[in-house]
C-alpha cells in the first residue's frame, strides 16, 4: 500500500477552542498537527505586546494552554507539530516551548522559521514608492509590522533537519500543511500539480471546524456542535487526499461542506496565488468515500509569481463602538434617532473643546435587517433592536468623550432604552496595507539549536499569466411550470474576505442545476442585490468541477478588518444575504 500521511488541523485562528488539539491527539491518529493563528490584526496585537515586553509577541495560548496539555502525548506518539504561533517573535515562542518541555522532562528538537519580517527593508521601499495592491496608496508613515507571507519550503527544510516542532512567523496558512507533505513525499519544488493538491489540503483544514460542518449552509443537519470534530486530511503521494474527522466526534463531513470551505477566500479559482504554486481549483472533484469521508482530487498548478505578498499593519487614529438595546413599537426608528442624537451632541462637544470632527461614523440598527439587507429589509417594524454606533477619530481623548455620551440615552431620549454595559473603551484603529516584494529580497532561514540554515527559494519567475475567460456552460431549455424560491433552496454558499474584498462561493445542490442558476446569477444582478454593501465591482468565476460559481466583490467590507466600522467587518454574512435572493426554478426540482 502507498504511504498515507494524516494531518490534523487543530486551530483556525487565535481564539479557536482549546479542545481541538487534545481531540486530534487522542482520536485522530495523526502524524502531524498544524495550527493557524495569524490574521493581520493578530500581527499588530502581537507587535504591541512585544513592544511592551521583548519576551512576548507570539500567541501565548499556544504554549500555556495547548502545548502544555498535549506535549507529553505528542512526544510519546511521535506526532510532529507545525504552527505559525510565532507571530512577530517566533524565537521567543520556541524558547517558551523548550522551557515547557524541560519542565515535563522532554527533550524536543524545535526549529524556528526566520525571514518573514521585512521591516528592515522599509526605508528603501519607501524610497521606491511602494504602493498598496488594491488602492494604489503610498506606504503609511508609521508601520507596526511588515511581514512577507513565506511558503512551504522553510517548513520542509526544518523537518528535513529533524525538527519535531516547527514554529513560524507569518507564512501562508496552507504552507504548514504543504511543507509537511513536501517533506514526507519528497515532492520537488516544480511539481506544481502535487503542490496545488497539497495546498488545497492545507486550505481545507486551515480554518478548523469550517471543514467539518462549521458555518455550513444546512446548519440543522450538522449534529452535536458542542463536540464537533476537528478536520483531518489523509494524504497520498499523488497529492489526492481524503478529508475526514476523528471517529465519534460531532459535526459533518460531506462534499457540500468541503465545497464551501474550498471556495473560502480564494478569489479567482484558476489563479489562487501562493508563494510556492499558482493553483487552479476549477476542475477539482469531491466524492463521498464513506461516512464523513470525502475524496478530493483534480487540483492543478503552474509556476508561482516572482514576488511574496507583504502585509503591513499601521495605526490610523482610534476607534470606538457602543451598543444600546431599544424595546417597543417602532424600535428601529427610535434606535436610529438615538444614534443620530448621540453623534450630534458629541460633535457639538468636540466643537466646544476645539476638537476635530470624527474621521468616520456608522450607525447600524441590528435586528431591523437594514444593515445587511438594505432595501430588501422586511422587519423595520421590529419591537426590539440593537443600536450600534461606531466611530473613528485621530485623538483618543475625543472618543473618551464620545464614550461618556452613550449611557445618558437611557434616561434622556427613547422609551425602552436599555442594555448599556459600562462605557465603551477606545482602541487603536489598526489598518492593513499589502504590496508585493521580489522574492530575491527576502532571506528565509531555519534556526535549529545553534545552527541557522538558509533556505533556497526559486526566484525570477515570470509574472503569472492572466486567467482564461469563462467556461462555456449552456443552460438547456426548461419546460413546465416555474416557481420562485430563495437561492438557499437550490444552493449552498460560503463567504470569505481578503482585505476590503469579499468572495461568495455558490454551489448548486445538484450538478445539473448549475446552468440555470448561472443564467440568473449574473454579475449585474448580484451587484444589484448587494449594492447596499458593495461599492466596487462584482466579478463571477466558474468552478465547474464542483458545480459552483465564485463571486469576488471589491470595496465590499467598509475597508475590511479593523479598518471597517461595520458589525460584520469580515463579511461573514455576505453569503447569507445572497442566499436570500429569489431565483426561478422548475417546480419539479423539489427544492
Amino acid at each position: 500500500m502507498s504511504k498515507v500521511v494524516r494531518i490534523g488541523g487543530a486551530s483556525g485562528f487565535w481564539g479557536d477552542s482549546s479542545v481541538g488539539a487534545p481531540q486530534l491527539v487522542k482520536l485522530g491518529q495523526v502524524d502531524y498537527l498544524v495550527f493557524d493563528y495569524l490574521a493581520e490584526l493578530t500581527m499588530s496585537i502581537l507587535a504591541a505586546a512585544r513592544a511592551k515586553d521583548p519576551a512576548l509577541g507570539y500567541a501565548t495560548d499556544f504554549v500555556t494552554v495547548t502545548m502544555k496539555a498535549i506535549l507529553k502525548d505528542v512526544a510519546a506518539q511521535g506526532i510532529k507539530v507545525i504552527s505559525n504561533a510565532g507571530g512577530v517573535n517566533p524565537q521567543a515562542c520556541a524558547q517558551a516551548i523548550s522551557a515547557l518541555a524541560a519542565e515535563q522532562g522532554l527533550n524536543l528538537r524545535i526549529a524556528v522559521v526566520q525571514g518573514d519580517d521585512v521591516m528592515p527593508l522599509v526605508p528603501q521601499l519607501r524610497q521606491e514608492a511602494v504602493t498598496e495592491l488594491q488602492s494604489g496608496a503610498g506606504l503609511p508613515a508609521r508601520l507596526l509590522t511588515a511581514n512577507a507571507y513565506l511558503g512551504a519550503l522553510p517548513v520542509r527544510q526544518a523537518l528535513a533537519d529533524g525538527a519535531q516542532v516547527v514554529i513560524t512567523g507569518r507564512c501562508v496558512d496552507s504552507a504548514v500543511t504543504l511543507g509537511a507533505l513536501m517533506h514526507e513525499f519528497e515532492w520537488d519544488a516544480a511539481d506544481y500539480d502535487r503542490l496545488a493538491q497539497g495546498s488545497l489540503a492545507g486550505h481545507i483544514i486551515e480554518c478548523g471546524c469550517q471543514a467539518t460542518g462549521g458555518l455550513h449552509t444546512d446548519w440543522e443537519s450538522v449534529p452535536d456542535w458542542a463536540h464537533i470534530g476537528y478536520p483531518v486530511v489523509e494524504c497520498h503521494p499523488d497529492g489526492s487526499f481524503i478529508a475526514t474527522k476523528p471517529p465519534g466526534t460531532g459535526g459533518l463531513v460531506n462534499p457540500a461542506v468541503i465545497a464551501e470551505q474550498m471556495l473560502y477566500e480564494i478569489g479567482d479559482p484558476r489563479r489562487y496565488l501562493l508563494p510556492d504554486v499558482t493553483c487552479d481549483f476549477s476542475q477539482v472533484t469531491l466524492e463521498a468515500a464513506g461516512e464523513h469521508r470525502v475524496r478530493v482530487q483534480g487540483a492543478r498548478g503552474i509556476a508561482p509569481g516572482p514576488a511574496y505578498k507583504v502585509s503591513v499593519t499601521y495605526m490610523d487614529g482610534f476607534r470606538c463602538s457602543a451598543q444600546l438595546t431599544i424595546v417597543g413599537l417602532e424600535a428601529a426608528r427610535k434606535a436610529r434617532r438615538t444614534g443620530e442624537a448621540i453623534l450630534e451632541r458629541t460633535r457639538e462637544l468636540f466643537a466646544q473643546q476645539g476638537l476635530a470632527d470624527f474621521t468616520r461614523t456608522l450607525i447600524e440598527v441590528l435586528g431591523s435587517e437594514e444593515a445587511n439587507f438594505g432595501p430588501g429589509a422586511r422587519t423595520s417594524d421590529v419591537r426590539e433592536a440593537v443600536l450600534r454606533v461606531a466611530v473613528m477619530h485621530p485623538q483618543k481623548a475625543a472618543l473618551e468623550l464620545f464614550a461618556r455620551e452613550i449611557a445618558p440615552a437611557g434616561t434622556s431620549w427613547s422609551p425602552g432604552t436599555t442594555g448599556a454595559d459600562g462605557r465603551p473603551k477606545p482602541s487603536p484603529a489598526i489598518k492593513q496595507f499589502a504590496f508585493l516584494l521580489d522574492k530575491r529580497r527576502a532571506a528565509p532561514a531555519v534556526a535549529l539549536g545553534d545552527q541557522v540554515t538558509p533556505v533556497t527559494v526559486p526566484t525570477g519567475q515570470a509574472a503569472v499569466p492572466a486567467s482564461l475567460g469563462p467556461f462555456s456552460i449552456r443552460a438547456e431549455p426548461v419546460g413546465g411550470p416555474m416557481v420562485e424560491v430563495p437561492l438557499i433552496r437550490a444552493a449552498w454558499a460560503r463567504s470569505g474576505d481578503k482585505g476590503d474584498t469579499s468572495n461568495i462561493g455558490i454551489i448548486a445542490r445538484q450538478p445539473e442545476w448549475l446552468p440555470l442558476l448561472r443564467e440568473q446569477l449574473t454579475e449585474a444582478r448580484v451587484a444589484q442585490w448587494l449594492a447596499h454593501r458593495v461599492q466596487g465591482t462584482v466579478t463571477r468565476f466558474d468552478v465547474p468541477g464542483i458545480h459552483a460559481l465564485n463571486f469576488v466583490c471589491t470595496r465590499a467590507l467598509d475597508g475590511g478588518g479593523m479598518a471597517s466600522l461595520r458589525n460584520d467587518p469580515l463579511g461573514k454574512g455576505m453569503a447569507q444575504i445572497l442566499l436570500s435572493m429569489p431565483v426561478k426554478v422548475p417546480a419539479d426540482w423539489q427544492v
